[in-house]
């Protein structure tokens, strides 16, 4: 029984890895979108936040319509364009 339970063990270890893995991902995607927006000047934030804002209600409605494969595009879209109000907020701070 107890090389059973150290099997368990085991098994629930490995899902930990691949958890972080998945979330250095995330940061990785995250960090890469924070860089490039760090390149733009405020006129093409502006056309890039107007851009995305566009495809959000797009999105919405054919969610609203019929179910997206994956809803959560949406809420990525939506922290996309936090993240570039931010970025735009910080650059006409700094001017």
């Amino acid at each position: 029984m107890s090389a059973k339970s150290g099997s368990q063990s085991q098994n629930s270890s490995e899902g930990v890895p691949s958890e972080q893995n998945f979330k250095m991902r995330i940061m990785s995607k995250k960090l890469d979108f924070i860089k490039s927006v760090h390149g733009l000047n405020e006129s093409d934030l502006v056309a890039r936040i107007k851009e995305d804002e566009l495809r959000l209600k797009k999105l919405q409605f054919a969610h609203t319509i019929s179910p997206l494969e994956n809803p959560v595009s949406i809420r990525g879209l939506r922290r996309d364009i936090a993240r570039l109000k931010t970025e735009l907020k910080k650059k006409k701070t700094e001017a």
